[in-house]
């Protein structure tokens, strides 16, 4: 007979690394999912991603690399064709010489980040980023053994950083994280904060990592590439919002000379190379054909914001960030709660509005606000915002 054996097993080590904040908006698409299957009745303003699917042209493409090719691995830093037309969309949209050689592909701009966080910082880095901001940005970071530190930006300076508060700190940072249009802000960067910014990194030994994934989509407000100041930094793009593209995981970086192999090495052990598939999809994203489409996105998100705005102040939400681009409303709910996590959920229950709680994106100010994404179609959003104002949950006490 075989030996006794206990009845529980040893636990599987888990590294300290690991213990980071999970992104609370997965929690909030869960219930509604739960909540879909019970009522079937959700609108989801929760979802940082557009309603809809990639441009016609590259769905067709896909569909023809289906036919005739392997869709093998390709070069670990992106097939060419995409490298050379990423390189001219940079051109065409933001004024600026790029080539092919400055180009590096990765699954999504996530992979991206990650890659780029190894190859440039090191353990006890300092690395600088706005609050409210992205999560993944503190929270990979903080994984990788680095120090974030969190820039309070406000209503003052249009909830950006500034070199002020740069100048405020002890040392200069190793790294600064901007976004514009930012999540989950939606307000762009001034073109001269951004060009001050980007003088005082390179001048002070910072690498400014600028989050350039939203650009293509904002309202009467002009956004601009960091390395049209400077470009001893890192600008992000991805196929995944303007291009409506976030499951085809394509993201890249124009990176300095210096980063290029050690991110290049990095991707290759990594991910050995991004989707195939997408590559192929993202050229034709990329490309003339796709840009009526696109831009026919865009005027529906602008509708939808001039919705918001309308309607926000009809719901008590009078107290928010400035719109300026992605599709994004930041509010203030404190008047209403002071746990954004429970009325979030309390708010899915009570009429099928999914919204994302502020705990995201803020470790200080999150608990009173929320996040509210127009991406999806103008009815949706109008009625959303109709059964938020008949729920009791909007009534101030």
């Amino acid at each position: 007979m075989p030996p006794e054996q206990s009845a529980q097993p040893r636990a599987a080590r888990v590294s300290a690394r690991s213990a980071v904040e999970p992104f609370h908006v997965m929690e909030v698409l869960k219930a509604a999912a739960a909540r879909q299957r019970s009522h079937g009745d959700v609108l989801m303003l929760c979802a940082g991603q557009p309603s809809t699917p990639a441009p016609a042209v590259a769905r067709e493409a896909a569909i023809g690399v289906l036919d005739s090719d392997v869709l093998g691995y390709t070069e670990s830093s992106g097939i060419l064709p995409l490298r050379e037309a990423i390189a001219a969309h940079h051109r065409e949209t933001s004024g600026i010489e790029v080539s092919p050689e400055d180009v590096i592909v990765f699954p999504g701009s996530s992979g991206a980040f990650t890659a780029l966080f190894l190859a440039a910082f090191d353990t006890g880095d300092q690395v600088a980023m706005t609050r409210p901001g992205y999560p993944a940005y503190r929270n990979s970071l903080a994984a990788l053994g680095c120090e974030v530190l969190e820039l309070d930006c406000g209503p003052d300076t249009r909830f950006q950083p500034t070199v002020a508060m740069l100048e405020a700190l002890p040392q200069p940072p190793a790294g600064l994280i901007v976004a514009s249009p930012a999540n989950p802000t939606g307000t762009v960067i001034d073109p001269d904060v951004l060009a001050d910014l980007a003088r005082w990194c390179e001048e002070h030994g910072t690498l400014l990592v600028s989050d350039e994934i939203y650009h293509g989509l904002s309202y009467g407000r002009a956004t601009t590439s960091a390395w049209a100041t400077s470009r001893a930094g890192v600008v992000v793009g991805s196929v995944s919002k303007y291009f409506s593209m976030t499951g085809w995981r394509v993201g890249w970086l124009l990176a300095p000379p210096s980063l290029r192999r050690p991110l290049e090495v990095l991707t290759g052990n990594l991910n050995i190379c991004p989707p195939a598939i997408g590559q192929h999809a993202a050229i034709a994203a990329l490309g003339p054909d796709a840009r009526g489409e696109l831009d026919g996105h865009r005027e529906r998100y602008a509708a939808n914001r001039e919705l918001l705005l309308r309607r926000l102040p009809e719901l008590g939400l009078r107290d928010y960030a400035p719109p300026d681009g992605a599709f994004y409303a930041w509010c203030d709910i404190g008047h209403l709660t002071q746990d954004s996590v429970a009325w979030c959920r309390d708010l899915l229950d009570d009429c099928g509005v999914a919204l994302t709680p502020g705990v995201d994106f803020d470790t200080v100010e999150g608990h009173r606000k929320v996040r509210l994404s127009f991406a999806g179609s103008t009815t949706e959003v109008e009625e959303a915002l109709d059964r938020m104002a008949a729920s009791p949950l909007l009534q101030s006490p």
